[in-house]
């Protein structure tokens, strides 16, 4: 049954000495804002992210990261299952969850998928390194200089990603409860399973979600734009932004979200919060005495 109550998802997660996500068109160099010194990461990262976990938890994923062209993939799930192309299409989790365009035989359709992420922002101004090292072999027999390499790598970040999903469109891709509560223990996960040479460093630091009552349809939106790194209860400055390599000190702070769902208290349901044991929340308090019962708190 597709799920009936709206969603909005707040991950923060931290980066150190790795690459975030890579820009293939830019010597793979980590995506940032020029202007802002803000690091970028795509939300087809963070889904890539959520399907790996997926995978390893044994679901069934359309994009499975497998060699393989798109018929060949839907033509593997209709003989799986023995059913329709979109019958079988719907028994990936990643297609009901995320959604998808997929063409056969002159005929083709388009699911639009019922959570949907946004580009995530760092939530500090931040720097990039390039890095040279010399490879392991000579470019031919008998020379004895090694190749040269080169990578880029961000030495400490701290990362907001912003999801929010729609009831409405569950109701095209069926996507249920049991999915986005799935999707959320992945994003969690797979971020702590990102152990490749350009990936290890990455901690998740926090996930909020905010589950409104049926029949809600509005938002606060944006929550990655509401939090913020405070020093000492204050704005870090442009220095102590660009020099953060650690969050030793740093308190995350909440209280903007928290001032935002004050009108809307009593159109949440609940507000489930999963923090890392060593961080410093701010607005928890707050929010616990605006919901009570409502609001849930997990460390780890």
């Amino acid at each position: 049954m597709s799920f009936k109550n709206r969603r909005e998802v707040l991950f923060i997660y931290s980066v150190k000495d790795a690459n975030p996500n890579g820009d293939p068109l830019n010597a793979n160099q980590p995506r940032m804002d020029e202007l802002s010194n803000q690091i970028m990461v795509s939300d087809v990262r963070i889904k890539r992210t959520i399907r790996d976990q997926w995978l390893r938890d044994g679901l069934e994923v359309f994009v499975d990261a497998e060699p393989k062209t798109l018929p060949s993939r839907i033509k593997e799930l209709k003989e799986k299952y023995n059913i329709e192309s979109k019958q079988a299409l719907g028994k990936c989790i990643d297609v009901r969850v995320f959604g998808v365009t997929a063409s056969e035989a002159g005929a083709s359709f388009s699911w639009t998928g019922p959570l949907q992420f946004k580009w995530g922002r760092s939530l500090h101004q931040a720097q990039v390194e390039l890095v040279q090292g010399t490879g392991a072999f000579t470019t031919k027999e008998g020379a004895d200089q090694r190749t040269f390499r080169n990578e880029y790598l961000v030495p400490f970040v701290v990362l907001g990603v912003y999801g929010i999903a729609n009831q409405y469109s569950s109701d095209i891709t069926g996507a249920t409860d049991d999915d986005l509560d799935k999707t959320s223990a992945a994003l969690w996960q797979g971020t702590i399973n990102l152990i490749t040479r350009s990936k290890v460093g990455h901690v998740p630091r926090l996930l909020l979600e905010i589950i409104y009552q049926e029949g809600f349809q509005g938002m606060v939106g944006a929550l990655d734009e509401k939090v913020a790194l405070l020093k000492n209860g204050a704005p870090l400055g442009e220095d102590e932004q660009q020099s953060l390599r650690s969050l030793e000190g740093i308190q995350l702070s909440l209280l903007s979200i928290v001032e935002r769902l004050k009108p809307l208290a009593s159109e949440v349901k609940l507000v489930r919060c999963i923090k890392e044991k060593s961080l410093q929340l701010l607005g928890s308090a707050e929010l616990e005495q605006m919901l009570g019962s409502r609001f849930q708190v997990e460390e780890r």
